[in-house]
Order: C-alpha cells, then sequence, then structure tokens
C-alpha cells in the first residue's frame, strides 16, 4: 500500500548539481556592498507570482511529475521559489519525501526509476531538492528571464493498483510561489562606447544587446581606481543563471597591471545580455571605471539565398537531385568579403520549418536534399524551436554520408542553443560562450550519427558542420562533401515503440508529451527491457485476461435456464465487451482491437458494474420486499428457508464475491495484475451463478420458445402472487 508522509523537521535536502549563485537561505534583498546593507536600492522592485496548487502522485512514469510553469520578467536579479507542502490527516500519512527538480527553458528530464535512455539520447543531469513535509525556499541570483519549470512527485510507486474511494489515501498538496526582485533602472552598454560606472554601496546593473551574427564579445574595464588608487577591486557577472547547467561568467579583477578583460566567443545571438558589476572594496570606498563593449561581427554565406538568385531553372533542379549548387571558390569569397566589409565566418543555410501536429515539427534545408560542408567555414542551419510550445517534445537529429566522399576526411558538427560554434579546432569541445553543445562526427567507420535531446529549451538551435583533415590537412583545402541531414520534432521517439502509448499532458495552456510503458518495458520511450516480458509472457497474458471472461458463460446458462433473460443479456454483454477490452489492452503482438479503445473500455466498465447490480437486484425482489419482511417475521426465519440454499449457493457466492473485491482493491498490482485481474474476471461470474434466486416454482425451465404474454417485470410480479401460498 501506499504510505505517505508528514515531517516536523525543516526542509532540507540533497541537491544533485551544484550551481554557486543557488542559496538555500532565507530570505534576503539584492543588496548591497558590504558595509551597507541596511540601505535599500531604490532601483529594485519586487513582484510576486503564483499558481493552484496539485496533489502529488507517487512516480510510476513522467505523467506521476505534477508540473509547473512560470515565466521570470527581464531585467530580474533575484528570483526565489518558496515551496509549500500540505498533507490531509490518518493513520496512513507518514514521513515522505518529495522530490522538487527546476529547469529553465523545458520542463526537467527526470529519471527517478533510474532506466536507461534510448541510445544517441543527451541528458543533462537534474537540478533537484529533496524535502520532507515542511516548506523550503531556493533563491537564484541573476536569473535567465523567459520560461522556468518546476516538477514535483513522491517517491517511486510501489505498482499497486488502487481503487478510487475504496481503500482511504493520505494526499499531499504541492505548490510553489515565485518572487522575483527586478532591475528598474538599467544601463546600456553601446558598443565601443565606454560607460562611466562608480561603484559605493549597491551594485551597478548594465546590459548590452547582441545581433545576430556576432562572432566575439570583448567586455573590459578601463581606468579603474578606487579611491585615487590605481587597484580595480570590482566583481563581474556576466550572463544569466540556467538550470540544470550554469555557464555565467565571473570576472574579478583587483591588480593594477592586470587588464581587466573579458572574451566570450559566439555570445548568444539577437537578445540582451546582462552585466552586474560589484565593488570588493571595504565600506564607504569607492570604486570608478569605464565599462567597454566591443562586438566582432562575421559575414554569413547564404548558399541557398544566393543559388535561388543566381542559377537557373535547371540548375535548381540539379540542386534538388542532391548535386552540390555553385559554390563560391576562395577567389571569390576573398574578393566578395571585401566588398561587402568583413569576411565570412559560417556558411547559411535557410531551413523550412513544417508544422505537421501538436509538438511535431520538420525542418528541412530549402531547394536541396543535402547540406554542403567544406572545411573554410561551417555550414550552419538555423531550427526555430522558439515559439514557446516546442519544449515539450524531443528533438531528433540524423546525418549520413557518402563512404566513398569522406574516405580520407571527417565532417564534425555541433548542436547548440541560443548561437551556433563557429570555431571547430582540434578539441572538438562544442562550447559556446554560455552553453554546453552536443558533438557529433561523421567518417568513413561511421558514416551516420544520431542525437536525440528530450525536452529541447525553448530557442533557437544551431546545427554546425565542418570538414576536417586531422592527418593532412591540405587535402581538405578543395575538398567538400555533401551530407545528408533528418531533423524533426516529435511528441514521442518511436511513438514509444510497440510496448508503450504515447500521451500529451498539459498543464493549462503548455502542452507536453510523455510514454506510459507496458508489458514490463521501461524508460524515457519504452526501450528499457530490463523487467520486460517475453513474447510467450504477453501472449499468456493475454490468453488469462480474455478467456478468463468464459466464466459468465455459466451465469448466462443458469439465468436462461431461470427465467432470468435481462440478467442473462447484461452478463453476455459484460463477457464480449470484457473479452475484447482486454485483446486491446495488450502490448506487442498480442494485441486486437475491433473497435476504438476508448469505446472499449467505456463498455468494459460499464458491463462489469451493470452486472454487479442487476444481480443484486434480481436477489432482493424489490416489489416484494414487504411481504418477505413479513413472512419472515410470521414464520420466524428468514428467506430462504432451505439450510441447502445457505450451504450449497448463498455461501459459497457471497465467499467469492468477497475473496473477489479484496483481490480487486488490495492485492492487484502492475506485476501481477494479468493473472489477479483474470482471478477477478472468474469469481466475479461464479459469485453472479451462484448468487441468482432460484426459478419459480411454477415456470417452467428453458422457456425462451414459449411466448411472453406480457412484460417481464409484471409477469413475474402476477405470478408471484397468484401462486403464493400462506
Amino acid at each position: 500500500m501506499r504510505r505517505a508522509g508528514t515531517g516536523t523537521g525543516g526542509a532540507a535536502v540533497a541537491v544533485a548539481v551544484a550551481v554557486p549563485l543557488l542559496l538555500l537561505l532565507a530570505w534576503s534583498p539584492p543588496a548591497a556592498a558590504a558595509g551597507d546593507g541596511k540601505k535599500s536600492d531604490a532601483r529594485l522592485v519586487s513582484e510576486q507570482f503564483s499558481q493552484a496548487p496539485q496533489k502529488l502522485a507517487f512516480y510510476s512514469w513522467y505523467g506521476s511529475a505534477r508540473l509547473f510553469h512560470f515565466r521570470v520578467p527581464t531585467d530580474t536579479v533575484l528570483l526565489r521559489w518558496l515551496l509549500q507542502v500540505s498533507r490531509g490527516s490518518g493513520p496512513t500519512c507518514t514521513n515522505v519525501e518529495i522530490t522538487v527538480y527546476f529547469r529553465y527553458g523545458a520542463p526537467p528530464v527526470i529519471n527517478p526509476l533510474g532506466t536507461s535512455f534510448p541510445d544517441n539520447t543527451s541528458v543533462q543531469p537534474s537540478f533537484l531538492l529533496k524535502m520532507l513535509h515542511s516548506n523550503a525556499s531556493v533563491n537564484i541570483s541573476h536569473p535567465a528571464p523567459g520560461d522556468w519549470f518546476v516538477a514535483a512527485h513522491l517517491p517511486p510507486s510501489s505498482h499497486k493498483i488502487e481503487v478510487k474511494g475504496f481503500v482511504p489515501t493520505c494526499a499531499y498538496i504541492f505548490q510553489p510561489d515565485m518572487l522575483v526582485v527586478r532591475v528598474v533602472e538599467v544601463s546600456i552598454l553601446e558598443p565601443d562606447v565606454p560607460l562611466p560606472q562608480t561603484l559605493l554601496s549597491h551594485p551597478s546593473y548594465l546590459k548590452v544587446f547582441v545581433p545576430e551574427y556576432t562572432q566575439e564579445l570583448r567586455l573590459e574595464l578601463q581606468g579603474c581606481a578606487s579611491n585615487g588608487s590605481l587597484g580595480c577591486p570590482v566583481h563581474l557577472t556576466v550572463g544569466s543563471a540556467t538550470l540544470p547547467g550554469n555557464f555565467q561568467k565571473v570576472l574579478t579583477c583587483s591588480g593594477p597591471t592586470q587588464a581587466c578583460r573579458l572574451l566570450l566567443p559566439s555570445p548568444p545571438w539577437d537578445r540582451w545580455l546582462q552585466v552586474t558589476a560589484k565593488s570588493l572594496a571595504g565600506p564607504r570606498v569607492s570604486v570608478a571605471f569605464s565599462a567597454v563593449a566591443a562586438l566582432t561581427a562575421c559575414r554569413p554565406w547564404s548558399v541557398n539565398f544566393q543559388h535561388l538568385l543566381q542559377s537557373s531553372p535547371n540548375q535548381s533542379s540539379n540542386a534538388s537531385t542532391g548535386l552540390p549548387p555553385p559554390t563560391p571558390s576562395y577567389q571569390d569569397l576573398d574578393r566578395r568579403s571585401s566588398m561587402v566589409g568583413g569576411p565570412f565566418c559560417l556558411r547559411s543555410f535557410p531551413v523550412l520549418r513544417e508544422d505537421v501536429d501538436v509538438v511535431s515539427v520538420r525542418f528541412q534545408p530549402l531547394d536541396r536534399v543535402s547540406v554542403l560542408v567544406q572545411s573554410d567555414m561551417p555550414s550552419v542551419m538555423r531550427l526555430n524551436l522558439n515559439t514557446g510550445m516546442d519544449s515539450g517534445g524531443s528533438l531528433t537529429i540524423s546525418m549520413r554520408v557518402n563512404k566513398t566522399a569522406i574516405a580520407n576526411t571527417s565532417v564534425v558538427a555541433c548542436v547548440t542553443a541560443a548561437s551556433p560554434l563557429l570555431s571547430f579546432n582540434a578539441s572538438l569541445s562544442c562550447t559556446t560562450a554560455f552553453f554546453q553543445g552536443h558533438p557529433l562526427s561523421l567518417s568513413a567507420s561511421s558514416p551516420t550519427a544520431n542525437l536525440i535531446i528530450p525536452y529541447p529549451e525553448t530557442d533557437n538551435w544551431y546545427l554546425s558542420l565542418q570538414l576536417m583533415c586531422p592527418e593532412r590537412p591540405e587535402e581538405c583545402e578543395q575538398a567538400s562533401v555533401l551530407v545528408e541531414t533528418t531533423l524533426y520534432l516529435v511528441p514521442c521517439l518511436n511513438d514509444c515503440g510497440p510496448y508503450g502509448q504515447c500521451l500529451l499532458l498539459r498543464r493549462h495552456g503548455y502542452l507536453y508529451a510523455g510514454c506510459s510503458c507496458k508489458a514490463g518495458w521501461r524508460g524515457w520511450s519504452c526501450t528499457d527491457n530490463s523487467t520486460a516480458q517475453m513474447a510467450a509472457q504477453q501472449k499468456a497474458a493475454a490468453l488469462l485476461l480474455t478467456l478468463s471472461n468464459l466464466m459468465f458463460l455459466a451465469p448466462i446458462a443458469i439465468s436462461v435456464h431461470r427465467s432470468l433473460l435481462v440478467e442473462a443479456s447484461v452478463y453476455a454483454y459484460t463477457m464480449f465487451f470484457s473479452t475484447f477490452y482486454h485483446a486491446c489492452d495488450q502490448p506487442g503482438e498480442a494485441v486486437l482491437c475491433i473497435l476504438n479503445y476508448d469505446t472499449l473500455q467505456y463498455c468494459d466498465f460499464l458491463g462489469s458494474g451493470v452486472s454487479i447490480w442487476v444481480t443484486v437486484l434480481c436477489m432482493a425482489r424489490l416489489k416484494a420486499a414487504l411481504k418477505y419482511v413479513y413472512r419472515c417475521g410470521r414464520r420466524r426465519h428468514c428467506y430462504p428457508p432451505s439450510w441447502q440454499r445457505w450451504v450449497f449457493y448463498l455461501l459459497p457466492g457471497i465467499s467469492m464475491a468477497a475473496v473477489a473485491i479484496t483481490i480487486y482493491t488490495s492485492m492487484m498490482t502492475s506485476d501481477n495484475y494479468y493473472y489477479t485481474h483474470s482471478i477477478w474476471h472468474m469469481l466475479l461470474a461464479g459469485s453472479a451463478a451462484f448468487l441468482l434466486p432460484p426459478r419459480e416454482q411454477h415456470t417452467k425451465p428453458w422457456p425462451c420458445s414459449q411466448k411472453l404474454t406480457c412484460h417481464y417485470e409484471i409477469c413475474k410480479n402476477h405470478r408471484d402472487e397468484l401462486y403464493t401460498v400462506t
């Protein structure tokens, strides 16, 4: 039985990923330099956001976790989550551990059961917090603006199948509230324009806009002095904090001879970059400096755009067949780059986004099948996943190259968010300014490469490819390779396979997908077969669940023999739909659906409930209830008067019904479901056969061929009264 609980201790906690900026402390405003913490900063305002609480569940699959979606405003310098847990009262409410996950940009990818992910899946460890029944708080300095997600669940499920209404369970209610402190006065740092700043008690909040196609950002503090000296006690924080990873850049300037400079290759494009400067000097010591931001821009060579403008229809058709289009030579690139005012840094391939369905998108390059890859500069494809509704699926990237075309070379690739990787090197670090990318490679020995990113962050994603010759670099100068790419976003990978079901989940207006596995298969995409059932076990389970319904033939035959035609019809209905519902409810090979799954499920549940009530009502004979009560008092014994009726019919039927209810409510689990539910079928049908009342004294058996002169209930009542002997 599931057990839940409460605790009287503090929140506490186990943090899976250490983030320096995360403080599990009490609330304190972002204040100030040392020695002046009593003065508040007038530039800061606070806001609070709340969502409706949700009832937590024991974890069995991703749908068991309760998801909360928040949106952090821009220019936020401090974010605090207040985590509140309340529980019901009762003997089943005991101490239980609650796990809470946090992630920026997409729902957290969690794996409490320790199952395996599909091959080529890139999963970062989640930032999580374990707490007992108590309140807790989580503080994050300089959080990234945009979507933030919080997920919570109880410990892994015991796999017991509980029936609502039969067994009382302890309810755990979880509610996170979000408090933010943001800056209303932020200094704009324009490129190549020194911005004078003076630090005394409060930090300086700056931001610089990074346009598209920025290759490098350089931040520098010039003319820094502290009370007339040449020292520069300044702590510089660049970028925003994200979870689970945190790639903020921190620079501490101290010595007078060191240049206080920070270089950021491939900074995030088309967004504001936060910069916070704090003084490291003592109380009432001022620090003055000039902040300078310098941007290094490069120019993209748009292959498809130039090709569409310059090529003829015949050339366009050649490109559609996969042949390389006319590409600029090195001399052409040098000449054109000098004409437009800067060197080319990438070869851009425009990508068509095709929305197929909910959380389902297909990407393909315009007017071509393959992507041309050379060694002079990376070939870049941009995938627009910034609609806010794309982070609830799985991004799948597949690449393939001809073995003969890549005999002595290799193609390296990097998948990143916010900005592409523009400088490949031998180490293949695949890291931009604030993002750790996903590296891939193609060679003659491995001409294919695949990558799966579950729940990708809401952003523009980039696929960068470049040709490399590690042994003979001169061979790459004139070489080019065509790489076939398959890029798509799907709700569930391979639709959760043959042993799972892809389900769309919703939190208010946000949709995300998860896999519900069957037949012992587990994992994110139902690919973990460590506890899977063999094909023979699946077939045996399907036969048990379907053929066990043949026990209803006994109550059907008895009902017809005793003129209980309505009861016989109900039992036949229940047997039919229960059989085919369980035949459709099986995974893998042992599945047969004659109707829609939901229709069969509804008919099965309806038939089970109606068959129980029909049996009870048939035993009661409601219209003659008062007469039997009268006879019970007059004759000094209750119906039925025969002890044989009690011993051979009523007691066995009641016993079978009691055992069936016990198995259904307390013994049925997901592991033994095929056996216990089959026993439930047989006990339910057997109890109905024993509990049906006997045939009336003056009614002939098997009356189906006889014509009924009146309605069923009227005939029953009239005959009952007609042949009553007092």
